[in-house]
């Protein structure tokens, strides 16, 4: 079988009409109309209809996610705070010490539904370990609390995720330290600076 079947030669690419002129990367767009009086209706109607078989979430619902999100962001600030305590910190980098909470995939997106999941992520100082002090120092502190229920750690998973339930809305948490000793509350987790040294999970 002749394994270059299919493939351009260098032939073939040279006899290709010569007006073609050949572009690479991202392409143009197809239009860049904007909608149409038809498109606009048609949309309305399908919001509609997504609304009537209950694929967005109400407003309670949303209320109480943003509610669940607060609430974990101070749990985390906490959990670092007695982190830096149990090791012998001094008062200062205690008071200093933060821990902040990030969204991503669907709910950061704005395309989750009712009852989904949501995917954060927690970033804390280098001097907070995601063996030692996420999986059990943070794990220990979680299960102590009665508005959180089914508690399940998964270290060992190719992306390590602590899993449980707050206030009965489904949390993925994942943990990230940076070579910072502070984490800022106006951190900018885009900026490429950040991940230097960071680790592959």
């Amino acid at each position: 079988m002749d394994i270059r079947k299919g493939m351009f030669s260098e032939a073939s690419m040279a006899s290709a009409p010569t007006g073609t002129q050949r572009q690479f990367g991202a392409t143009e767009p197809i239009s860049t109309a904007g909608p149409t009086e038809l498109d606009l209706v048609r949309t309305c109607e399908l919001e509609k209809f997504l609304v009537r078989a209950g694929l967005y979430e109400s407003q309670e619902e949303s209320a109480l996610r943003e509610e669940v999100l607060g609430r974990l962001d101070q749990i985390v600030k906490l959990w670092v705070k007695r982190m830096c305590q149990n090791k012998g910190f001094n008062d200062q980098v205690v008071e200093e010490a933060n821990a902040k909470i990030f969204t991503f995939g669907s709910y950061r997106l704005g395309v989750h539904g009712p009852g989904a999941d949501i995917d954060t992520l927690c970033v804390g100082p280098h001097h907070a370990s995601r063996e030692e002090d996420f999986f059990l120092g943070l794990h220990d502190m979680l299960a102590e609390m009665p508005e959180v229920t089914e508690l399940q750690p998964v270290p060992d998973a190719h992306v390590p995720v602590m899993r449980f339930k707050l206030q009965g809305i489904s949390i993925d948490l994942l943990y990230a330290r940076l070579t910072l000793w502070v984490i800022p509350e106006d951190l900018d987790i885009s900026e490429e600076s950040i991940l230097c040294n960071v680790d592959e999970q």
